[in-house]
């Protein structure tokens, strides 16, 4: 497994005008696999197809730019983890990307659903999700969102905060429930990964601390609570993670805490959850675990440390998110204008402008992730060459790929695709400089079906009634 750094080149060790990861392909038509989602290939002109479609007819049809989903491949992710962590349960963390037909199908392949917020939970219910399969997160639930978690029968709520327990301890007597719930909390691990993305340290928004004592504390004040039922511990260290390190030093003490509380409260909480985080390729210099890899790591982790502390060993929940939907989807972009840019050293670099940007796929700007991309309307016998994809917004940093080798001769009108955009583009979506957000295409056997709509400048429009 490697352990790429989510902030990609900004941080790389660069030789020259582009990171040491990236090579000059022998063929810039090429695809990297695993990039793609596994009904993604290219045709004998060099034109990218999903299922068999043609994204040249797929881009007359639905237009650009459009984010086109792997039915299939999301499915078969979807059972991956669930068949790899037999015996655990698999919740999709939905934040990843979220929408009523992705929620019913993670469902019906056997995954509970993981919602951050009361519009998440929403479209859990209309997706038709058991309630008793959903968990609830999120750092300040309001009184709404809690109250329609237990009237809905949730399986279980993750507290965050003191404030959160007698807030839910209110509602749960002034509805006469008494909801499950898991402390959150924080085991002071440094995640290999952005700092935006890290939830373990202490320093920052989630959970309670370990080390401060508040985790502990928290777990007795929901065990003390007559309308309360403490079912466990939760953990989650961050995003994108290729490493098992971190989840090795969060299970042990994480286990540490559940025996101590079982000392002090006199219960072995039956249930301990490891969050998500799992990691992705998103370009070439990232190789990420396997299910079954994760799944054997983590077990084997949790064995010893249960055996270490003559613990019986709780029953075990993930949260994946990403390395479910991420790989499964990738835009599809027309390029409208094209820039030789002087850079120093006698190199060249190609600016690339596609008809969308920042507002479609944020994560490039936020915090310097590296994507990739490829010609996807035709064959190039063209010479690559280095190349920077952005978009149409007034922002210097409306960067979606920052390096990439790309045919010298590529102009506008072809079409260009970037893979593994499934999670976290979608979902952070906006529409800085009013544009209209790019729809959600399901594919699957060659059929197209529309799972968000595009927007329009009509919808914008309407929402402005000043």
């Amino acid at each position: 497994m490697n352990a790429s750094h989510i902030a990609g080149a900004i941080h790389a060790d660069a030789a020259g005008p582009h990171p040491r990861w990236l090579d000059v392909p022998e063929d810039v038509n090429a695809l990297l696999p695993g990039l793609w989602s596994r009904h993604v290939a290219k045709d004998g002109q060099g034109v990218l197809t999903i299922t068999g479609r043609s994204v040249t007819e797929i881009a007359e049809e639905v237009g650009t730019p459009a984010y086109l989903l792997d039915e299939d491949d999301l499915r078969a992710r979807a059972t991956a983890f669930r068949t790899a962590f037999d015996g655990w349960d698999v919740y999709y963390a939905g934040k990843s990307f979220l929408c009523t037909a992705v929620a019913r199908w993670v469902s019906e392949e056997g995954l509970g659903v993981d919602v951050c917020t009361g519009g998440e939970l929403a479209v859990a219910l209309r997706a038709g999700v058991d309630p008793a399969r959903i968990g609830l997160h999120g750092n300040n639930k309001s009184v709404v969102e809690l109250r329609t978690a237990i009237e809905a029968g949730v399986g279980r709520i993750i507290v965050d905060s003191f404030d959160e327990i007698g807030r839910l301890g209110e509602l749960a007597e002034q509805l006469g429930a008494t909801p499950r719930v898991m402390v959150r909390v924080t085991t002071g691990v440094e995640a290999h990964t952005h700092e935006y993305i890290a939830t373990a340290h202490e320093d920052q928004k989630f959970g309670f601390s370990i080390a401060g004592g508040a985790a502990l504390r928290a777990l007795r004040e929901c065990h003390d609570h007559p309308r309360l039922e403490l079912i466990g511990i939760h953990s989650h260290i961050g995003s994108q993670i290729f490493e098992p390190d971190g989840f090795e030093v969060a299970a042990r003490r994480t286990l540490r805490l559940r025996a101590e509380a079982a000392k002090i409260i006199g219960l072995e909480l039956p249930e301990l959850d490891l969050g998500g985080g799992f990691g992705i390729a998103y370009t070439s210099e990232d190789s990420p675990a396997t299910p079954g890899q994760l799944a054997d790591a983590l077990t084997k982790i949790i064995q010893s440390e249960c055996e270490a502390l003559g613990a019986t060993v709780p029953h075990l929940s993930i949260e994946p998110g990403r390395a479910i939907s991420g790989p499964t989807t990738f835009a599809l972009y027309r390029v409208g204008t094209v820039k030789p840019v002087e850079l120093d050293g006698g190199h060249t670099r190609l600016y690339v402008s596609i008809d969308g940007g920042m507002s479609d796929n944020i994560r490039t700007a936020l915090y310097g992730a590296d994507y990739s991309a490829t010609l996807a309307s035709r064959r190039s016998g063209a010479e690559p060459v280095l190349s920077r994809v952005v978009g149409v917004h007034c922002e210097g940093g409306d960067i979606l790929v920052r390096d990439e080798f790309l045919p010298s001769d590529i102009a506008p009108g072809d079409l260009l695709a970037v893979p593994a955009v499934g999670a976290y583009c979608r979902s952070m979506a906006s529409n800085y400089n009013h544009v209209p957000r790019p729809p959600v295409i399901g594919v699957r056997d060659g059929r197209l079906t529309t799972l968000v709509r595009r927007e329009t400048i009509e919808d914008l429009l309407r929402l402005d009634v000043g």
